[in-house]
């Protein structure tokens, strides 16, 4: 999937995606809101309200608040992507969400960040 196509999805659709794939790990939504709004300094009113408006995902990190300083220190591969290799720094927000989340179904602690 190219990268633009990535970029047009809708928020709430991938949101949806991740949720059932941490919570087929047992993990839970509210730990998917934690590491979404520790990311991108999204306040939980100001997720709810990216749903409401079914803002792209593009725009949703191109509108992050606060991106977290130390999401630089995020590493690793996601699809065989090393996300500290991606050139386009909007995708490499939104490959740091996916390993994010993937560790977070691997049971990882957030505090490793």
């Amino acid at each position: 999937m190219n990268s633009d196509k990535v970029f047009q999805m809708s928020f709430p659709k991938v949101y949806q995606l991740l949720v059932d794939k941490a919570e087929k790990k047992g993990r839970t939504r509210e730990e998917v809101n934690e590491i979404i709004c520790w990311l991108t300094g999204y306040s939980p009113e100001m997720l709810a309200a990216c749903f409401r408006d079914a803002v792209s995902y593009g725009d949703f990190f191109r509108n992050a608040p606060a991106p977290n300083e130390n999401r630089q220190r995020i590493k690793g591969a996601v699809c065989g992507v090393r996300v500290e290799e991606i050139e386009d720094p909007l995708m490499r927000e939104i490959r740091y969400l996916d390993k994010l989340i993937d560790e977070l179904a691997k049971g990882k602690p957030m505090e490793k960040y």
